[in-house]
């Protein structure tokens, strides 16, 4: 791990998307977790935002194409190849067909905010043959609100961090100060009780 976060710290933007490729591919790097981590980066001036965006934008979709991909290239044998049985069994790609034989593009435009079924419905996209540009746009569009409110939430809790420094050692001195008082109040409380 130390290799990985040493290899961001050098190049946050290549990082970055190494990242996402890799946890798009299935390797444990989360999505989400780098979203936020990229959301994080900004708000530390590690990244600027718009180079940010890009290259988070551009790693999300190649990704997620490749995934509908392998699904589109090896249809319904996407479950007995050794690299992706693991991830979509063939039960799952019964019930995910019939999800987009009902609900169709919708599948893919709220699919993408389902942590755990993500790479399962977009291999299932490609097995059904979903046609390649009617997929990324609907892709590219839902990936904008998974980077804003991902991102953002990482944005949001980079500033938090910096704020709560500064509020931490505001805190402690109440927090002593509150303990001295009712300290001195037991004790004084305590002498009363025992003279009487």
């Amino acid at each position: 791990m130390f290799e990985i976060t040493t290899f961001i710290d050098h190049f946050p933007y290549l990082g970055i998307f190494i990242l996402l490729i890799l946890g798009g591919v299935g390797l444990p790097f989360p999505e989400d977790a780098t979203l936020i981590l990229s959301g994080f980066l900004a708000a530390h001036d590690i990244i600027k935002p718009l180079p940010g965006f890009l290259v988070i934008y551009a790693g999300l979709l190649v990704s997620d194409y490749f995934l509908y991909w392998v699904g589109k290239r090896y249809g319904r044998r996407v479950v007995e190849h050794k690299n992706f049985q693991k991830l979509i069994s063939s039960e799952r790609l019964l019930a995910l067909e019939e999800k987009f034989k009902k609900w169709g593009v919708l599948v893919v435009l709220f699919g993408r905010h389902l942590l755990g079924l993500r790479a399962q419905i977009f291999l299932a996209a490609g097995v059904m043959g979903m046609h390649p540009v009617k997929f990324l746009i609907t892709d590219a569009g839902t990936a904008l609100f998974t980077i804003a409110l991902m991102g953002g939430i990482g944005y949001v809790g980079g500033n938090s961090i910096q704020v709560l420094k500064r509020d931490l050692t505001r805190i402690e001195h109440i927090a002593i100060v509150t303990f001295v008082i009712l300290l001195t109040a037991w004790m004084v409380f305590r002498q009363i009780k025992m003279k009487r």
